[in-house]
């Protein structure tokens, strides 16, 4: 009896008849030589294989903004509309650190706005920069109450972000500019005074001290002053 005749019986007697069924295969066959052309084949893939990360500059300035943006490592985050991390090229020559943000700063998000951002900007433009050139940013990344000096225990919190800006960056030179910035960079007391007018060093980078436009519009006299500590920047970043 063929095997088709002999089901007919079965299934007339009513006896479940189990038919093995012939799978179609799950991948296409083997064909020596294009084993990389079948993708689920291929040597050492991974089906989970994570995306590509990002250059490790730039995930880890990403990582750094975030960081900043997030911080609570002072009573100022309780206080501010925003943290102020910095603007500018993230590969400067030119890095220009001031002392905090101030009210304008803090509603923007932006260094160095108003009057004295625009007498920043053209001190700059008189030494030959452009401001999206430089990397400008302050020793707090955010506002103090009432624009008032950043306290010792402020700057060291932020401390170590802007010390992972300067090794991300890399620049030629740094501006301190004011007497807050100068000190602070510098871990002095002494005047502004008697900072400027000479290159400092931090941690190998030449540094140059400036007045803070906000004083120099107060003190239209010291603008000479101002301006030759900019030609002593420059030459310096010329030298290297």
């Amino acid at each position: 009896m063929d095997n088709t005749t002999r089901l007919q019986y079965l299934q007339a007697m009513g006896i479940d008849v189990w038919i093995p069924r012939t799978s179609t295969p799950a991948v296409q066959p083997f064909v020596e030589g294009k084993l990389e052309e079948i993708p689920c084949l291929k040597p050492e893939s991974n089906a989970f294989e994570q995306p590509l990360e990002q250059p490790q500059s730039l995930s880890t300035w990403d990582n750094l903004q975030a960081e900043v943006a997030a911080c609570t490592k002072c009573a100022l985050c309780q206080t501010r509309t925003q943290t102020l991390f910095g603007t500018g090229n993230k590969t400067a020559d030119w890095m220009v650190i001031g002392e905090a943000p101030g009210q304008h700063e803090d509603e923007q998000g932006k260094p160095f706005v108003g009057k004295a951002g625009l007498l920043l900007t053209e001190m700059l433009r008189a030494a030959g920069l452009e401001r999206d050139e430089v990397f400008i940013t302050n020793i707090l990344k955010c506002r103090p109450p009432g624009n008032r000096d950043p306290k010792p225990d402020e700057a060291e919190s932020c401390s170590d972000y802007l010390r992972r800006q300067r090794e991300l960056i890399k620049p030629k030179i740094i501006l301190a500019v004011g007497r807050i910035s100068a000190q602070t960079l510098l871990k002095t007391d002494a005047p502004i005074g008697k900072l400027r007018g000479k290159v400092h060093d931090l941690d190998g980078i030449p540094l140059v001290v400036v007045y803070h436009p906000a004083y120099l519009l107060r003190s239209l006299l010291e603008k000479r002053k101002a301006w030759q500590d900019l030609q002593l920047a420059v030459r310096t970043v010329k030298g290297k």
